[in-house]
């Protein structure tokens, strides 16, 4: 899956713009419930942690865990893939959806919508029965499935553009863009623009009030470069 996702983000990429795909070195092979997600976070931190080379980064989870955290320990833009796709569809269509993965998930997308403060513009969340991994292990499946799905999206809860709501679902957007008809996104393809327009710009994440610096205490049972008071100039 990293190596898929790093196809869609170099296929997109300014020729200028260098991106390297990483993962980190714990956590679950997958992110598809609750329990997944906060135990890949750790991991996600200590990569940004660790790179001092990055101009920004991007969170190839479709519920960009940890997003918040990310953006204390960095003053550089972090794009989690949602977010990104989700601007990009409210862009493009009036209404859209996300169809994603397992059915257990829907709390998790309704809730990263929420975040974005675009639930009024969502039409629907339509999941199916793909687990994350199996969106790479048989392609021509996943293609189905998800024509599946975002047809229901389409003529039966009015969507007009469709968010894949997973990082593995990359590469496919083309192929159903031709069997749908509406716009649909590749939130991975999306947050590289994203981050490449926010290095662009200059712009980097406010350390005003909400994502400064975490405070300075001990933090039991971490490594030496978790501790907050080394995330300090």
């Amino acid at each position: 899956m990293t190596a898929n996702i790093n196809a869609s983000a170099q296929a997109i990429k300014f020729p200028q713009t260098k991106i390297v795909t990483v993962q980190p070195q714990s956590g679950p092979e997958s992110i598809e419930s609750f329990y997944d997600e906060y135990l890949a976070i750790p991991g996600i931190l200590e990569q940004i942690i660790l790179d001092t080379n990055s101009d920004a980064f991007i969170l190839a989870c479709w519920g960009d865990p940890g997003i918040e955290a990310a953006r204390e320990i960095t003053s550089k833009p972090v794009v989690g893939i949602a977010e990104a796709s989700l601007y990009v569809a409210n862009m493009l269509a009036a209404k859209w959806s996300v169809v994603t993965t397992l059915h257990r998930v829907r709390d998790m997308v309704e809730k990263t919508i929420q975040k974005t403060g675009l639930t009024d513009r969502c039409a629907s969340v339509r999941t199916t029965k793909l687990s994350v991994l199996d969106t790479e292990q048989d392609r021509l499946a996943t293609l189905d499935v998800l024509t599946a799905a975002s047809r229901l999206a389409i003529n039966h809860d009015g969507a007009e553009a469709i968010c894949l709501g997973c990082a593995g679902m990359s590469g496919l957007e083309q192929q159903l863009e031709e069997r749908l008809g509406v716009p649909v996104i590749d939130a991975v393809a999306a947050a590289v623009k994203m981050a490449e327009s926010l290095v662009s710009l200059g712009k980097t994440t406010s350390k005003q009030l909400t994502y400064r610096l975490p405070e300075r205490k001990v933090i039991k049972q971490y490594e030496e470069h978790f501790q907050a008071q080394n995330l300090y100039p």
